[in-house]
């Protein structure tokens, strides 16, 4: 008896060992500590979902507004849509530039995926500025070329549109200064899947064959805790470098404050003196150990910015994306925001707008329009509700705006009710305390003036510029194709976010416009934008 008693405690207690051993490793290769030394297995980019998803729900708490599909927390700032403003009442629209792209992206990926894009989701400058234009190049001592044209609106009969258009100077790659960079890669455990840290991995190495000799990488890592995974190097050490990246592992959870901290730090102690000081982070957005409020971390970049080490964000991933986020943490630290939905698209920000994705030209760069009462009754500013600010702050060199890099185009288009055209956009009655105001006749013929403000990347003092544009529109179908373009997305965007401001204007329209002046599209760009109107004027239709 006592023999089976034996015999059935030692295999108890073999099996208890044997079940803690197993757990252990389990815990491992879960554990953070270990996130930068196993290689993963390559991982084939998944199939797009199917066209039959679930109805999205909608939450709302003050700024941030979240869609919920099953196991799904993307996040996303509440716009309101600009008005019209009476000029009167208010003769001047101020607001800075904006060069972010990752609007139109992740549109896209909604689209290809057969959803509806939350509106939410809709910036329609970024998708306006996902697009180069053709602009002429700046003369020799200006960073950029201001362009400007009026024509006939395409959706509201009797309104007219303006396009303000900037065009960076495009620095040949010779002659970037060298470039200090920090990688800073999430490898928590909401990056493990194929669209998130292997894609990550992919983009990187894109971007290391783009780095020169005189230039230095280094690699910070995030999960549960930061780490140095690479001192920075010189970017000739390509082979180096890329397999630092190889070896990343997703798992644990999200210390991004902490990755933040130390991917600065380690930009601060290589710091080049007119180098190129820049942080890339690619993350999904979903901070949540440590430092990880908006708050906390948008006062330390802000911080970094002013000693010079700007901030680059690269979004990835779906389901618990965090748009919110990281669109305010690109704003703070003078950099741009990009969202990577394919190989496509980083080869797009990283390759082909090397330049523009990290070298800034000009910073702080703000627009303000006067507008003249006698020839515009209201205006309406399409686009750049994030951007929009304080007329008292376009004199301000404190408040910060956006950054134009090497070959960027901007472009911000105005909508406007002539002073002799009834609009019910714009309806109200004879002011009776004001009388209506005439213009000097010197003046007469223009319908704005437009002023600029930017400081050079090594200086804290602005430069003023000033143009001013004057009468008569072209009619729309003689306008340039740049114009038709820009007001062919701008049109799309409106109908995404189902705009109350735009009629008589369908995706037909939009893509009738688009073909006429799609141009030479030597890189294909505008050509797939046809198309994504297309799929998605036949999905709304079923």
């Amino acid at each position: 008896m006592r023999k089976y008693v034996f015999i059935s405690l030692s295999l108890v207690i073999f099996f208890v060992c044997l079940y803690c051993a197993v757990n252990r490793d389990s815990r491992n290769t879960q554990d953070s500590r270990y996130f930068m030394l196993k290689v993963p297995p390559p991982v084939a980019l998944a199939p797009p979902p199917t066209m039959n998803q679930p109805e999205m729900e909608m939450t709302e708490t003050k700024d941030e507004v979240f869609f919920d599909l099953p196991e799904n927390s993307e996040s996303y700032k509440h716009l309101v849509e600009n008005v019209f403003r009476g000029v009167n009442k208010a003769p001047l629209s101020t607001f800075s530039i904006d060069v972010d792209r990752a609007s139109y992206s992740n549109m896209r990926r909604f689209i290809e995926m057969g959803e509806q894009p939350p509106a939410e989701a809709i910036r329609i400058e970024e998708l306006i500025n996902y697009f180069t234009y053709d602009y002429p190049q700046p003369p020799a001592e200006d960073p950029f070329s201001i362009n400007m044209e009026l024509a006939s609106s395409p959706w509201n009969k009797g309104h007219q549109i303006v396009q303000i258009g900037l065009q960076g100077k495009i620095l040949p790659t010779e002659n970037l200064p060298p470039s200090n960079l920090v990688f800073l890669i999430d490898v928590s455990g909401s990056m493990n899947s194929p669209n998130k840290l292997p894609l990550v991995k992919e983009s990187f190495n894109l971007l290391i064959d783009q780095l020169r000799e005189e230039d230095h990488v280094g690699i910070v890592v995030y999960a549960g805790a930061a780490g140095t995974v690479l001192e920075p190097i010189s970017g000739s050490k390509k082979t180096t470098i890329g397999q630092a990246i190889a070896n990343l592992e997703a798992g644990g959870s999200t210390a991004g404050g902490e990755g933040l901290r130390l991917a600065y730090a380690l930009a601060a102690q290589h710091f080049k003196v007119g180098g190129n000081n820049r942080v890339i982070i690619a993350t999904d957005g979903d901070f949540n150990v440590g430092e990880s409020s908006d708050e906390a971390m948008e006062k330390l970049i802000e911080q970094k910015r002013k000693e010079g080490v700007y901030l680059t964000v690269l979004g990835y991933g779906m389901g618990n994306y965090k748009d919110s986020k990281l669109e305010i943490l690109a704003d703070k630290g003078n950099g741009n925001y990009a969202y990577i939905d394919d190989i496509s698209e980083a080869r797009k920000v990283l390759v082909n707008e090397f330049g523009g994705t990290l070298f800034t030209i000009a910073k702080d760069v703000k627009i303000q329009v006067e507008f003249n009462p006698a020839k515009v009754v209201a205006y309406r500013l399409i686009g750049y509700e994030n951007r929009v600010m304080q007329d008292q702050d376009f004199n301000n060199d404190k408040k910060d705006a956006g950054e134009l890099g090497s070959g960027h185009t901007v472009t911000a288009l105005y909508e406007i009710i002539p002073a002799d055209v009834k609009s019910t956009f714009y309806d109200i009655d004879t002011l009776k305390y004001q009388s209506n105001v005439k213009p000097l006749s010197k003046h007469s013929d223009e319908i704005m003036t437009v002023k600029l403000r930017y400081k050079k990347p090594s200086e804290d003092a602005s430069n003023l510029t000033v143009r001013t544009l004057a009468g008569p529109p072209a009619v729309f179908a003689e306008a340039s194709g740049n114009f038709q373009w820009a007001c062919a997305v701008a049109g799309f965007g409106m109908l995404l976010r189902n705009s109350p401001n735009i009629r008589g204007f369908s995706f037909d329209q939009v893509i009738q416009v688009a073909e006429n002046a799609k141009g030479d599209d030597r890189e294909g760009y505008r050509t797939e934008f046809i198309d994504l109107v297309k799929e998605y004027g036949s999905l709304s239709s079923r």
